[in-house]
């Protein structure tokens, strides 16, 4: 009866983390890279002046 418990607990775990690893995790990377696109491809609609490097003095 103990052992049926602690395989069935293993069992919900894993289903746990191959739903991580087969569902979340893909949508987490993609979600990642749109955000780091977006952020570079802002760039396009800054002024002018606030392309270029912060000035040192």
């Amino acid at each position: 009866m103990v052992q049926s418990l602690w395989q069935s607990q293993w069992v919900e775990f894993f289903d746990v983390v191959a739903f991580f690893r087969s569902t979340l995790l893909p949508i987490l990377i993609v979600a990642l890279f749109a955000l780091a696109l977006v952020a570079v491809s802002a760039r396009i609609w800054l002024p002018g002046d606030m392309l270029a490097p912060a000035p040192i003095s």
